[in-house]
């Protein structure tokens, strides 16, 4: 016998004991984007390589050290998708969304991948919801991205759990007008810089803001606002977001060194944040991005969006004490003998035709009647219906209630849905 096949590092099962909480999740994100009127898209995994150095950049950490890419049999670069939002602006440029003026809101779910070192809430298949607006300018439909991100919190237990910080980039002519600023004053503590940021310093330098180097939270502490360099009219814009979101009850705060990681970023940038899974601290990301469409061969369009990280999410439910618990069967048939079996299992089919919101477990594995007692036990069924020969040749059902403290009784057949009813109405 060979050795056993693995998973590949940083890439993860979701069991069954688990799966529950990504339905969890899954239905609250559909229940609350409907409520905003967001569609849901579903764009592929694999990409034109193109796509993602056109869009994310070529000198940021995604494209130069994380993609998955590989060269296919008809010499074609393709990649796994790192992040879905340069995916959805290709697809509303294909299909024509973006014509015409159009306004879109969309929201999405899906595994993205990135090779990254593996640790709680990160991985390298990773699983993402995000909430995408084409075609709307101005704060005020990034307030509305960020109201329907605070309902999903309230909805999921976690609105004391996290916090919003806010920034703004301002225009491209801002953001380069700063970048020069930046990097002067980086130059002049290019000592005081690690090696990761130096060599940012040369390609992305606002990314050398983000760094989690302890040793130059000083430097970066006394580094140039980009505030300070905004024009008026990117002011108003920053000045209309904070007044939608005071108007709309949602804390927020202003974090200067927030700049995210991605090249497409302007105006609007902002993140919600918790203190309750250690360095990953991030839950929900996103912002304005109004030149992506340009850099992937459309016509300028306003655009807007943000992703959660599903994995972390979940964790941070977990930690909360806010998962609910996993779904348990409803009713266990216990059942004596192969004769027993075969009755038992045309009693489930009528009761799941009758009741098909009541989750029926048949036992089929022939264990003694107290082995399959202890199995419905464990299952946390409510009912245990008991079937032997005496029951076959009366045309009964024993029926024992698990979870309190009655007698076991034997119900007619014919009458048994109504007695369900009764139970679990």
């Amino acid at each position: 016998m060979g050795q056993a096949v693995k998973s590949i590092k940083g890439v993860h099962d979701v069991l069954p004991d688990d799966v529950h909480l990504w339905h969890f999740l899954e239905t609250v994100v559909r229940e609350v984007t409907a409520g905003y009127g967001y569609r849901e898209i579903r764009t592929p995994i694999l990409e034109k390589t193109e796509l993602f150095k056109r869009s994310i950049g070529d000198v940021t950490d995604i494209v130069e050290k994380e993609m998955y890419s590989f060269e296919d049999r008809n010499g074609d670069q393709l990649s796994l998708r790192p992040e879905n939002t340069a995916s959805c602006v290709r697809a509303a440029i294909q299909h024509g969304m973006l014509s015409n003026q159009q306004m879109h809101r969309i929201w999405y779910l899906g595994p993205q991948f990135r090779r990254e070192n593996p640790q709680r809430g990160r991985y390298r298949q990773f699983w993402q919801v995000g909430a995408e607006v084409y075609g709307i300018p101005g704060p005020f439909i990034e307030a509305e991205l960020i109201l329907l991100s605070a309902k999903l919190w309230q909805r999921l237990g976690l609105a004391e759990s996290v916090s919003l910080q806010v920034n703004s980039l301002g225009s491209n002519e801002d953001r380069d007008n700063y970048r020069s600023v930046l990097v002067e004053y980086l130059n002049d503590h290019i000592s005081d810089l690690d090696e990761d940021s130096q060599r940012r310093l040369q390609t992305n330098p606002l990314r050398v803001l983000d760094t989690k180097n302890p040793a130059m939270a000083e430097v970066v502490g006394n580094a140039p606002s980009v505030l300070e360099h905004l024009c008026e009219e990117s002011k108003t814009h920053f000045e209309g977001l904070q007044a939608s979101l005071k108007q709309c009850g949602v804390p927020y705060e202003i974090n200067t060194r927030l700049v995210r990681g991605l090249d497409y970023y302007s105006h609007t940038v902002f993140e919600w944040v918790t203190d309750q899974l250690g360095a990953q601290g991030t839950v929900c990301a996103g912002g304005r991005y109004d030149g992506l469409t340009e850099q992937l061969g459309a016509n300028p369009t306003p655009g807007v969006g943000w992703a959660l990280g599903v994995e972390r999410l979940l964790a941070l439910i977990s930690d909360t004490g806010n998962a609910p618990p996993p779904p348990s069967p409803d009713v266990y048939l216990v059942l004596a003998g192969d004769e027993a079996v075969v009755a038992g299992m045309a009693l489930a089919e009528d009761i799941r035709r009758a009741r098909p919101d009541l989750q029926v477990i048949t036992n089929c594995a022939g264990a003694s009647m107290k082995s399959q007692f202890k199995r419905a036990d464990k299952s946390n069924a409510a009912v245990a219906l008991i079937i032997g020969e005496g029951e076959i040749s009366d045309g009964t059902v024993s029926l024992k209630l698990l979870r309190e403290q009655t007698q076991q009784q034997t119900v007619p057949r014919a009458q048994l849905l109504d007695v369900l009813q009764g139970i679990f109405g």
